[in-house]
């Protein structure tokens, strides 16, 4: 869950202002959830202190749900909370107490036919970057990269080790039909796609893998804390 969209209010005591404050922003998403957005950028240091307020959060006996996202995290309550702010001091005393939260995951090895037509952004993120198309698959499959958050659409994994010299920005005008198994590169994300469907971030290759699959335990192929080394299977330029 990395975008609200719905209508929120902000918690007496703090910042409105954009992510990246001082101060966590704390928000009410109608009547029965409650938004957590940490401050400052998008780090593994921040998003397993999310991980550490997961599992605090775990143990209150007025929490139905946690959708835990790119350093956010969504309570839904059972019930629509009597004292918001109440529970709004207890995230923050959690927030800057916990220490951060380290998950053991697992390894996945997954290889990716780089270019071609299912990585048809490859040379528009080459060009971004200033740089070669076979500089920027040395660099993707060079890291290794950290499932922080599972959402936006089922078993799709966000993830973070991208490295920022071939950040690039989302495409204003999305690809209307990207296959579920295409990898691609959002701002300062990774990614594989899990459905097929419209999306915006940029294709620059395609792995076979499956990452949801509705008659398996668990359906999602990936979990919070695991990793992913990515290396090349084919190349076409």
């Amino acid at each position: 869950m990395t975008d609200i969209q719905e209508r929120s209010i902000s918690l007496s005591g703090q910042k409105t202002g954009p992510v990246g404050d001082e101060a966590p922003i704390i928000s009410m998403i109608g009547t029965r959830a409650m938004l957590f957005e940490a401050p400052g950028a998008f780090t593994m240091a921040h998003q397993r202190r999310i991980w550490a307020l997961i599992e605090a959060a775990e143990s209150r006996s007025d929490v139905q749900e946690l959708v835990p996202g790119v350093t956010n995290l969504m309570l839904v309550f059972t019930t629509p909370p009597k004292d918001p702010e109440q529970i709004a001091a207890w995230l923050r005393h959690a927030w800057d107490t916990l220490p951060e939260r380290h998950i053991e995951g697992r390894l996945f090895k997954v290889g990716v036919q780089y270019g071609g037509e299912l990585g048809e952004d490859l040379h528009r993120v080459a060009a971004h970057a200033g740089l070669t198309p076979e500089e920027v698959i040395s660099i993707h499959h060079g890291n290794e990269y950290t499932v922080c958050a599972i959402g936006s659409a089922p078993g799709f994994g966000y993830l973070h080790g991208l490295d920022p010299r071939i950040a690039t920005p989302r495409k204003s005008v999305p690809s209307l039909h990207m296959l579920a198994g295409t990898v691609t590169i959002g701002g300062m994300q990774a990614g594989i796609s899990a459905l097929t469907g419209p999306n915006g971030w940029n294709s620059i290759g395609f792995t076979e893998i499956t990452l949801f699959d509705p008659m398996k335990e668990p359906p999602a192929l990936f979990a919070i804390g695991d990793r992913i080394r990515f290396y090349p299977e084919s190349i076409v330029l």
